[in-house]
């Protein structure tokens, strides 16, 4: 009987031992980031060539912001009608790509109820058609603010926009996500939004450099106190030249963007990092080959360290 007893005993600690090794090694594996890439940074490729080469490059997904200078996707053939759209899916399937966001022109500062009108209509659009191509995201954003009205009432037409979009997201499975963009950079403005605009449907694209570029404000401080509402991130970097900045491949410019993907990182963000290479914009940045092929080497070397 002590025999048994102490067989027992041993194979149950082998077990443990086993048990306690294997979960200690799952626990120390990192994990890897998920990458995406914005169509900004090739607006004259097709669909399929920016598949082909997501699927070459091991990226996760893509994030669209327009096909072959198109903005409005509703419009673009490969998402037009329902065989189109999966059509559109199946490739994105049979190539383990998910849609990481779709990126609207939706612009929620203005007053003038016709041009307002016309902006949270495409919001919706995109909605309906995020929702149909199994994609979480839309994105919204103001730009610069009207001088012809407060500062204040603008950021209520902000936050009136993205609840009115969340509200009609409610039925689906889409999040309207609002970007740090052009006036709306600073972090005490994004979250009086994001607290007044609470909504299970509503969340932030962060995008360091658009606010660090302007603001300078810690990015450890727009982490902590932002990071409850991002659900998607936009990643670029940039140098400053002669008083501009000029965007440049990741790690070689001023913008403090490794730093806030080690933030995320280490924050538990299981969301995509999107490479947002402004080529649609910028002309004169280098090719989407180039650019597109180094962030996918630059970032693996972070995640192995």
């Amino acid at each position: 009987m002590h025999n048994i007893d102490r067989r027992n005993f041993l194979r149950s600690s082998l077990v443990m031992t086993a048990a306690a090794f294997t979960n200690s090694a799952f626990a120390i594996k990192p994990r890897r980031h998920l990458l995406s890439f914005s169509t900004l940074g090739c607006p004259d490729w097709s669909f399929k060539e920016i598949v082909d080469f997501a699927a070459q490059q091991q990226y996760d997904g893509i994030e669209l912001r327009g096909l072959q200078r198109e903005l409005d996707l509703t419009r673009c053939p490969e998402f037009s009608t329902a065989q189109n759209r999966k059509e559109s899916m199946r490739m994105m399937k049979a190539n383990n790509l998910r849609f990481a966001d779709l990126g609207s022109s939706c612009t929620l500062h203005f007053s003038d109820p016709a041009i307002r009108t016309k902006n949270l209509e495409e919001g919706k659009r995109f909605i309906d058609l995020a929702d149909e191509i199994d994609c979480p995201f839309v994105r919204v954003f103001p730009n610069n603010f009207p001088k012809e009205q407060t500062r204040e009432a603008t950021i209520d037409l902000i936050v009136q926009g993205l609840l009115e979009l969340a509200n009609h997201a409610q039925q689906s499975r889409v999040t309207v996500l609002l970007e740090s963009h052009g006036d709306l950079v600073k972090i005490n403005d994004l979250e009086n939004i994001m607290q007044s605009a609470s909504h299970e449907h509503c969340g932030l694209v962060w995008d360091i450099a658009n606010m660090w570029m302007i603001t300078k404000e810690d990015p450890v401080q727009a982490y902590e106190r932002l990071k409850q509402y991002i659900r998607h991130t936009h990643i670029k970097d940039a140098k400053l030249v002669d008083g501009k900045w000029q965007y440049c491949l990741l790690g070689r410019g001023d913008v403090p963007v490794m730093d806030a993907i080690d933030l995320l990182h280490k924050g538990g963000y299981k969301g995509f990092y999107s490479f947002e290479w402004e080529k649609l914009w910028h002309p004169e940045i280098a090719e989407p080959a180039i650019a597109l092929a180094d962030y996918v080497t630059v970032m693996k070397r972070k995640n192995k360290r």
